[in-house]
């Protein structure tokens, strides 16, 4: 008599089942509702197709649509293949490499035959109406298992070039899994996928666009399409999607910087920043903000070079980690034998290597090292709004979100081991004043050791749980603060907290961090007395809030869409005459705005008024003062606030006093 299966179910039950039996199986003999509504597995904790037989048995938790982290994970993948599919059976001769799902939909890198042009965005219908065709087909996704052989066998028959490539650097041995699709479509993957296509929802879909990708992302190899799209599991949460899009291309940083006159980038300068008058109003008050936290959180504020030996940063390890990131620079000397006015400099024989700083804490250290530190001192908060260049890849930079050049609001905590929670508890409290003043909720994330790492695993082991410990003696590691673990995503050298902001339309940005590092400290030779008169090593706390100041001025600007707290407007009033013979009075006005500290302007051009309110509008100044002549009579304003339907005619005390009010910092109301 064959030994039967024991199934393990999370309510506690065990089902014996039949070898060869599949969670499909299991599902029908629990009842038909699940068996219709179950489309994968949870196999000892791995997501499986659900008519995956088991291998022996095994604790098992059924996947429906209601677990929708996995369930768009396989529609999503499952759309790739069907994109690919479509693809080669409206051009046979198509070639295929991989397409992975995304966050938000999934893409496949292609190579159009060679008898057409390569894909645009014109193929795109055609593409979808095909995948639907092979959706509504319902096709069966079948599992099977190859050899390697095998593999390489089919791709070079079928002139797979880029499968075959891959196929031969597969373990000698190995049996690789494919998926079909119906009788004769196929790609190799290691899966899972639903049961068959007619799983997925055809109106679910829509392919976005397409850009160009090379084959296993080097340059040098050859130029593939890659063909983007966005897929969910109903109709209903595609036209969510776009019109989250859609909004968030009114909100995009780059158009609203160039309406409100806040910066500009170009070519010259790539990965840099062009700030004009407006934008840098809005730096400075973020920086002066930032300011006044620091000092009253006890940091001292420091400046360090731009450029320091390339001995300092391979002593450091950043130079065998992150080189390829870090900009170089020779010594050098003119060219003697140059004509002149020629731009002829050269690298010194035994010239001495220079790097730009691609972060402040090497530099930190060097402050902190200065002179005979006792524990006494500890713990010494050092602070830096400090500007540094990372090599970012051109194709990677976007606006001020991702930048070469960048400005930090950076600081190192050095202490005792006994004051490590103490110091990372009081930082959740202040990052949490910072966001709130923003307006922003958030989540707190703890990212654990990389498989690369740098320090002792009992090092590890310490700083792990003292950032668990300060999380929750700030009352933040429950799920009211997202708390989550990330395995794997720590720095080389420290794991670290995270601070995941969610702005207005439901996006999630990583800004601050604290990392607890005992790395650094020693591979840079950094003590401090203790009270038994040894040399002791301190911890090295890494922080940051705002992350870099380019960046958050892109979030709050997409967060606002450009309607930013008054607090923080390039402009905070203009001041605009109905007719010129109010001039004076609009003058008088302005001045007294300016006196008050408002940062105003006035508006005296021969415009009609409605002309006036929408540019002003539009360049999202929050208050309009129009004056009259009645409101020259009675010593009032009809101001209009951005957002806001109809004007409050007001005396013009009152309306500075409300002005005032509303353009003063968080940090310093009822002070």
């Amino acid at each position: 008599m064959t030994e039967l299966l024991k199934i393990s179910l999370p309510d506690g039950s065990v089902r014996e089942m039949e070898q060869g039996s599949t969670p499909a199986d299991v599902a029908a003999a629990i009842g038909p509702g699940l068996a219709k509504a179950a489309i994968a597995a949870r196999v000892d904790g791995e997501l499986r197709d659900i008519n995956r037989p088991f291998d022996g048995d095994a604790e098992l938790a059924l996947v429906t649509s209601r677990d929708e982290e996995d369930a768009l994970e396989l529609a999503r993948h499952d759309y790739a293949h069907v994109l690919a599919e479509a693809v080669q059976a409206l051009w046979p001769g198509t070639q295929i490499t991989f397409g992975p799902a995304t966050d938000d939909g999934f893409y496949y890198d292609v190579k159009a035959p060679e008898s057409r042009d390569p894909f645009s965005m014109d193929d795109l219908p055609a593409i979808e109406e095909k995948m639907r065709e092979i959706i509504r087909a319902d096709k069966p996704l079948t599992r099977e298992v190859w050899s390697r052989q095998q593999l390489i066998d089919k791709w070079e028959a079928e002139g797979e070039v880029f499968k075959a490539e891959w196929a031969r650097e597969l373990p000698e041995g190995e049996e690789l899994t494919v998926y079909r699709s119906g009788e004769d479509w196929l790609d190799m993957c290691r899966g899972p996928h639903l049961a068959s296509t007619g799983k997925l929802d055809p109106d679910a879909f829509k392919l976005m666009r397409v850009a160009g990708a090379y084959w296993r992302g080097d340059q040098k190899n050859a130029q593939l399409t890659r063909i983007y799209g966005t897929g969910w599991l109903n109709k209903k949460q595609l036209n969510a999607h776009l019109m989250r899009l859609e909004e968030a291309a009114k909100r995009d940083h780059r158009k609203l910087g160039r309406e409100m006159d806040l910066f500009h980038l170009q070519e010259e300068a790539h990965g840099s920043v062009f700030w004009h008058p407006n934008g840098y109003k809005i730096w400075r008050e973020l920086e002066a903000y930032m300011r006044r936290k620091m000092d009253a959180a006890g940091y001292q504020e420091i400046k360090t070079p731009q450029l320091m030996d390339v001995r300092q940063w391979e002593q450091s390890g950043h130079w065998g980690k992150y080189a390829e990131n870090m900009f170089a620079v020779p010594d050098i000397v003119p060219d003697v034998d140059a004509e002149e006015g020629a731009a002829a400099p050269k690298v010194a024989a035994d010239a001495d290597w220079m790097a730009i700083k691609p972060m402040n804490c090497p530099a930190h250290v060097l402050v902190f090292k200065q002179g005979i530190t006792s524990y006494r001192d500890l713990p010494i908060r050092l602070g830096e709004m400090g500007c540094c260049h990372r090599n970012e890849p051109h194709g990677a930079l976007h606006g001020l979100m991702r930048v070469r050049q960048f400005t930090q609001d950076d600081a190192h905590i050095f202490c005792t081991e006994a004051q490590v929670v103490e110091e990372v508890r009081k930082f959740c409290a202040l990052a949490d004043e910072v966001y709130s003043d923003f307006g922003f909720d958030y989540h707190v994330k703890l990212a654990l050791r990389p498989e690369k790492r740098f320090g002792s695993e009992a090092d590890w082991d310490k700083a792990e749980q003292e950032l668990r410990d300060a999380v929750a003696e700030a009352g933040m590691a429950n799920e009211d603060y997202g708390w989550e673990e990330l395995p794997g995503e720590g720095a080389f050298y420290a794991p670290k907290l995270e601070w995941h902001l969610t702005d207005a339309i439901g996006r999630t940005w990583q800004v601050g961090t604290i990392q607890g590092d005992r790395v650094l400290p020693d591979r840079l030779d950094a003590t401090y007395v203790g009270e038994d008169g040894d040399k002791h090593r301190p911890v090295m706390l890494h922080r940051a809030i705002f992350g870099s100041y380019e960046r958050f001025i892109g979030i709050l600007i997409e967060h606002f869409a450009g309607r930013l707290p008054v607090w923080l407007a390039p402009v905070q009033a203009v001041v605009a005459p109905i007719v010129s013979d109010c001039d004076p009075y609009a003058r008088e006005v302005a001045a007294k705005l300016e006196a008050a500290g408002i940062r105003v302007d006035t508006d005296l051009r021969n415009e009609k008024i409605n002309y006036k309110v929408r540019e002003h509008s539009l360049a999202k100044v929050p208050h309009l003062f129009v004056v009259g002549k009645r409101e020259a009579e009675e010593g009032t304003v009809a101001v209009r606030t951005l957002g806001e339907q109809h004007q409050r005619v007001m005396p013009l005390d009152e309306a500075i006093a409300m002005l005032v009010d509303a353009a003063t910092p968080p940090d310093l109301r009822g002070k």
